[in-house]
């Protein structure tokens, strides 16, 4: 059982974070912590909400953002882009990004997308719901951890954490906002007991369990307690990797070549698509002698501590 003042605490926090951090679009994905941002500043001003979808396929996003800015009754703009547009966005957030690794260029192009769009309609200033996951707990693979296996994986989270929609938006002229990560919640999800993140309810373990119980009563209960879905799933972008398998047909000998040439070893069609872009803005990674720790696949520079390649993906090396 969660204290309701330490739920009232949560909600001032977060109030005064958007007032402190408030723009005029949100990017909702009807997901839990957009959701909360555009109900909070849908109380302080006029709000667009925006949400992305690669044509036909399927973006369990778009129906729960409708009945979010229905129930807010705020303005929602829905941009469907085809795989040529998309295309578009891919090389921009590759060469925003300086990465080829597909579970990175995947999402973030989708946010590419949808921050372009915001600035095509006017908008001047974007919010997001960046942080909500990392801070409380919203990741499936933190669920069954001991209270201090969690508090243990969630700060080092926190120290290893970023977030594309900055440099996007930076590459756009484009301001983003990140309520949640307000140093004033930052701080109180320091202070928070873990118990508080992961919780149950009819049985099934929820992560941001205070998040949903603070404001259960505040939203419609399909978005309060709808299953986290990474952005790709919402949007469509995980048809990628089957779409470039079907168009790419001579992968075996580019992914041959590339090992051979550049000693990059390629895993995937698509991020065999990625990697041709990457190549012809930057040329083949290599190390620039920054860490001592070098990604066995790409050659990279990696930090020290780092488990995952942000160049290529690489997991975990």
């Amino acid at each position: 059982m969660i204290p309701e003042e330490l739920c009232r605490e949560l909600r001032d926090v977060l109030i005064a974070a958007v007032e402190r951090n408030l723009g005029d679009t949100i990017l909702l994905s009807g997901g839990l912590d957009s959701s909360i941002i555009a109900l909070l500043a849908s109380k302080m001003g006029d709000l667009k909400a925006i949400s992305v979808c690669l044509k036909d396929s399927p973006c369990d996003d778009l129906k729960y953002a409708r009945i979010v800015a229905d129930f807010l009754d705020i303005e929602h703009l829905i941009l469907l882009f085809d795989i040529d547009e998309l295309e578009e966005g891919i090389r921009e957030t590759i060469r925003v990004l300086k990465t080829f690794d597909p579970m990175e260029v995947r999402n973030s192009a989708a946010i590419y997308m949808a921050l372009r769009y915001a600035r095509d309609i006017g908008g001047r200033l974007v919010m997001t719901g960046d942080g909500g996951d990392e801070l409380f707990a919203g990741y499936s693979f933190l669920y069954n951890l001991s209270l201090d296996e969690l508090d243990l994986k969630i700060r080092r989270l926190w120290r290893r954490m970023s977030f594309s929609s900055i440099k996007l938006g930076e590459a756009l002229g484009m301001g983003v906002r990140q309520p949640y990560l307000d140093r004033e919640v930052m701080s109180f999800a320091e202070r928070l007991d873990s118990r508080f993140r992961v919780g149950f309810r009819d049985g099934r373990r929820y992560g941001k369990y205070i998040l949903r119980v603070a404001f259960e009563d505040q939203l419609p209960e399909e978005i309060v307690w709808r299953v986290k879905v990474p952005i790709e799933g919402g949007c469509g972008t995980s048809n990628l990797p089957k779409i470039f398998e079907d168009d790419i047909k001579d992968f075996k000998e580019l992914r041959e070549r590339y090992l051979l040439e550049d000693g990059v070893r390629i895993r995937s069609q698509e991020q065999l698509f990625y990697y041709q872009i990457y190549r012809s803005l930057f040329g083949p990674p290599h190390p620039d002698g920054s860490t001592g720790k070098i990604c066995p696949l790409c050659h990279s520079n990696v930090p020290e501590d780092a488990t995952h390649c942000k160049v290529c993906g690489a997991y975990p090396i």
